[in-house]
């Protein structure tokens, strides 16, 4: 286990920040304003080129978020090369988290505002503007809007954490079937992630910039702040050492985030208790996502300081705590599983510089790695029939 001090640590960190920059900075952004593909409202059909629509999307079928474009892309796993590209739907401006209901809609987190995509005939039905003023939408890392998302059990609600630049995000919610934005909730900043405890009566955001996660009441609509930082909150929004994603525990709803390779934050939404685990995976990580039987799949991004940390990797967490960790080869950001949980999709996208345009098909029980070259900057993942998605 790699116990570095965290002054050596962050020492470390201040010296690769100005090469590395990415999640560690605040700044404007990292891409200039791009147009709306289409109008707040209208249906945008699947992209020139993709095919028809008569073919039912097989189940098992990953959906991956192009971070690096407007569209959503199907992706059969079956299929090799460019044979494993069942086409794209165009969604909106640099869409970064999706949801999937039980009824077979996409719901998808743009700059622009909240996408619904039918998954069987592959069309975008609805596009829902944000309510949250976010400027022009804009491309890149740091750019507005919609991040982490999230259904209620019951899937008449859509939960959106909004990101603000230069300040505090929002979690806008979103009736499914009226399809408009019936409601907004201050949280903290830059909301990579959206959860819901399983009975729905609670939303949780991870809010990257601000060190914390917000749990918001679905009752009352109130919002309660649990500051989430086991190294600490030293170099503020000049640190690398914040909250990403989080994973519901299936045992006992506890919310379960990744640090480092190094910590593993258990938190308690109810009273805001914090313990802190050890990791081994001794690498930057991102996203995570839990199985139903608890086994927890947390994506290694790659060193932050390439002369002390490991890279890429995703590491494989039983409930009592033993590891596995499988090396990935280039950087990786969220993860979901199969239906049967035999299969982890980990997008090659990454909010950082250094992505790839693909997937990464890992085997968890042998860790055989098949990549699928595939999508555009492929941020988040969400599998038809699976256990878990990508980014919210």
């Amino acid at each position: 286990m790699n116990r570095r001090s965290l002054a050596g640590r962050l020492a470390a960190l201040a010296a690769v920040t100005a090469t590395l920059g990415g999640c560690a900075s605040d700044g404007a952004g990292d891409g200039a304003a791009s147009p709306v593909s289409t109008p707040p409202g209208s249906t945008a059909q699947r992209t020139p080129g993709s095919g028809g629509t008569s073919a039912r999307t097989p189940q098992g079928t990953s959906l991956v978020t192009d971070f690096g474009a407007d569209t959503v892309t199907f992706v059969d796993p079956a299929g090799r090369g460019a044979a494993a590209d069942l086409g794209s739907v165009r969604v909106g401006t640099a869409p970064y988290g999706i949801a999937l209901g039980e009824d077979g809609t996409a719901w998808v987190a743009t700059a622009e505002g909240v996408a619904a995509v039918d998954t069987r005939t592959r069309v975008r039905t609805a596009l829902v503007p944000h309510r949250t003023d976010t400027g022009p939408a804009t491309t890149g890392e740091y750019r507005g809007g919609g991040m982490g998302i999230a259904l209620s059990p019951d899937g008449s609600r859509v939960y959106v954490g909004v990101n603000v630049p230069g300040g505090k995000g929002t979690l806008e919610v979103v009736d499914t079937e009226r399809r408009e934005v019936t409601r907004v909730v201050p949280v903290g900043r830059r909301p990579f992630d959206v959860d819901v405890s399983r009975d729905g009566r609670q939303v949780y955001a991870t809010n990257h910039d601000s060190f914390d996660v917000s749990v918001v009441d679905t009752g009352d609509w109130t919002a309660r702040r649990i500051e989430v930082a086991p190294y600490g909150t030293e170099g503020g929004l000049g640190s690398w050492l914040k909250p990403h994603y989080a994973a519901v525990r299936p045992s006992d709803g506890a919310l379960l985030l990744p640090f480092e390779g190094e910590r593993l934050a258990v938190v308690d939404p109810g009273t805001g208790r914090v313990r802190i685990e050890d990791m081994t995976a001794n690498t930057h990580q991102h996203g995570v996502t839990a199985g139903a039987d608890g086994t927890l799949y947390v994506v290694g991004t790659g060193p932050i300081d390439p002369s002390e940390d490991d890279g890429p990797s995703l590491t494989v967490r039983t409930p009592d705590g033993d590891e596995r960790v499988v090396p990935l080869d280039g950087p990786h950001e969220t993860v979901a599983l199969s239906a049967d949980g035999r299969t982890a999709y980990v997008s090659g996208g990454f909010t950082r510089d250094g992505y790839w345009n693909g997937l990464s098909a890992v085997d968890v029980t042998t860790g055989r790695v098949t990549r699928l070259p595939v999508g555009e900057r492929p941020l988040a993942v969400a599998v038809l029939g699976g256990q878990g998605t990508g980014a919210g």
